[in-house]
């Protein structure tokens, strides 16, 4: 396992010849350490010979401010890379869950990539998204929304998004999923070539499992768990772009 170097909010870790880049933002909560959260799936690019960052943050309304703060942490952290080891041939933005929304929120419209894999793309208003608002909002009537709006970013999207690669693995047991729709959007640009991609698992099928299951090492479902998270990097790794 490689050694973790941090640059600002993005984790970096490097194997030695990295024949790419992947730039990761993971789900709501779960990626305030996602070199723990999305351990597996990590280890698993780094075996595959790709650089990995990892950007770290705690969800907030304003999805637009946060989707440029981590481009531009992405951007530095790629500056040093390159300048290391050099000109990486490959760069492939992943992100899981509201960290779908994030990358294609990005203020270059998805230009300085190669391509995006969304992995469980949510796009859910405010209130849905955290339950105790709806009850709050309705007590003390307010009302609040993420920035840019559910309806606003698929506006986005379609007007402004201008990466054509983009591949969407959406899993069969997840409500949470609205790849979908996403879909619908991507496609509804000229010259789209986005895909999608339906595999067995739930909406927290990317995350590493817990302390606990990694203690049972024989137990079938972490077994299956970690089958379920290898396939997917091949999925990615293995992408023609």
């Amino acid at each position: 396992m490689s050694s973790i170097r941090h640059i600002d909010n993005v984790s970096c870790q490097w194997p030695s010849r990295p024949v790419g880049l992947i730039e990761l933002i993971g789900g709501s909560y779960i990626s305030i350490k996602p070199e723990i959260t999305y351990k597996r799936l990590i280890s698993g690019l780094l075996q595959k010979k790709f650089a990995v960052h990892s950007w770290r943050y705690i969800p907030n309304f304003d999805h637009q401010l946060q989707a440029n703060q981590a481009w531009k942490q992405f951007r530095q952290s790629r500056k040093v890379l390159e300048k290391r080891l050099g000109l990486i041939p490959k760069s492939i933005r992943l992100g899981h869950s509201l960290g779908c929304k994030l990358h294609l929120l990005a203020p270059d419209g998805g230009r300085n990539c190669d391509g995006l894999v969304a992995i469980s793309f949510n796009n859910f208003k405010a209130d849905k998204s955290i339950p105790m608002l709806r009850k709050m909002s309705q007590r003390l009537h307010f009302q609040t929304e993420f920035s840019p709006s559910p309806v606003e970013t698929f506006n986005i999207i379609r007007e402004h998004y201008e990466q054509t690669n983009n591949l969407l693995i959406k899993f069969k047991n997840d409500s949470l999923d609205q790849n979908n729709l996403l879909l619908k959007s991507l496609n509804s640009r000229n010259s789209d070539k986005s895909e999608i991609m339906r595999l067995e698992g739930n909406h927290l099928t990317p995350v590493s499992v817990g302390l606990r299951e990694k203690l049972l090492k024989s137990n079938l479902r972490t077994s299956s768990k970690y089958e379920k998270i290898d396939f997917i990097v091949d999925q990615i790794t293995s992408w023609e772009i």
